[in-house]
């Protein structure tokens, strides 16, 4: 008889590779928006003394809305989708090394234009997309102020939602030597970089608006082309980008720049490559973009 003792064999380090697959119900993602707006505007019309507004380590301004609408959203996915990890603009950043493993993740700005929110203008939304590794596959995003809701899934169109039913949205069509060609600019960015980028055009006319209102018009087909030629991160364009792609426009990258906004590559250079901004960097500071309409003998990126 043996000795009683057995051979203890090192366990081998195994590794599974699991896939899952569930369904995302876009009405769910729809109501998860407009319940945040609703929450922002009963905020919006009380006192402005109520608002708690803070500034964060970046010097911009965070409100007692950013939180509860952030809290009422990140709820709600959980409860839809309790799998999908999600990135807000308002939650603690984890690591590239963590996020560059999300097959899909939520990707959120619970209030996009908090500056135009303190103005009282209402040039404000709610964003939230569906990522797929560095593109968005879903967007909803809510204009409290106005009533709409804008959303869209890949490859099934761009919608308008209001209170008077839904109807499919599809940007206009122009070309670069047309006359009087509408572009809409950042109400609180406007910089020498867009300026020159504008004086390119013939006689355009020229739109200040807040928040990713501006992206939304160029899917609506009330506005051409949105040179965005100063910071922005992935939160705020996200949700507004796949709108814009599905309904026949393109969101395209400009040149990379440091998050004071300043070019680290030749904005037009990096602009005629047609590459189309992507999601889940290390960096979740946006390059330069510019956003095109249907452009007349152009194919709209994917």
């Amino acid at each position: 008889m043996g000795s009683g003792l057995s051979r203890v064999e090192e366990v081998p380090d195994y590794a599974m590779e699991v896939q899952m697959k569930a369904e995302v119900p876009v009405e769910d993602v729809i109501a998860t928006a407009q319940a945040a707006g609703r929450a922002i505007l009963q905020i919006y019309n009380s006192e402005a003394s109520t608002w708690e507004v803070q500034m964060k380590s970046d010097a911009s301004p965070l409100t007692r809305a950013d939180r509860e609408a952030n809290a009422v959203i990140c709820q709600a996915l959980q409860n839809v989708s309790p799998h999908i990890p999600i990135i807000s603009e308002e939650n603690k950043m984890l690591p590239h090394s963590m996020r560059q493993k999300f097959q899909y993740y939520w990707l959120v700005d619970p209030l996009d234009g908090t500056k135009e929110f303190l103005k009282r203008n209402g040039q404000f939304t709610v964003n939230i997309a569906l990522m797929s590794s560095n593109t968005p596959v879903l967007g909803v995003v809510d204009v409290p102020c106005q009533g709409k809701t804008y959303w869209a899934v890949k490859g099934k169109g761009a919608w308008l939602r209001t209170s008077d039913g839904q109807q499919r949205i599809q940007a206009a069509e122009f070309g670069f030597e047309d006359k009087g060609l509408k572009v809409v600019a950042s109400a609180s960015h406007l910089n020498k970089e867009t300026e020159e980028f504008i004086q390119l055009f013939n006689s355009p006319e020229f739109v200040q608006v807040g928040s990713s209102l501006k992206l939304l018009m160029i899917a609506e087909g009330q506005a051409h082309i949105y040179p965005r030629l100063a910071p922005t991160c992935e939160w705020d364009t996200a949700a507004a980008d796949i709108i814009v792609r599905e309904a026949g426009g393109a969101v395209l990258q400009a040149g990379k720049q440091d998050n004071k906004g300043n070019p680290l590559q030749d904005w037009k250079e990096e602009l005629v490559k047609e590459v189309p901004v992507v999601y889940n960097k290390e960096d979740v500071l946006n390059p330069y973009f510019v956003v095109f309409g249907k452009r007349r003998g152009a194919t709209a990126a994917r």
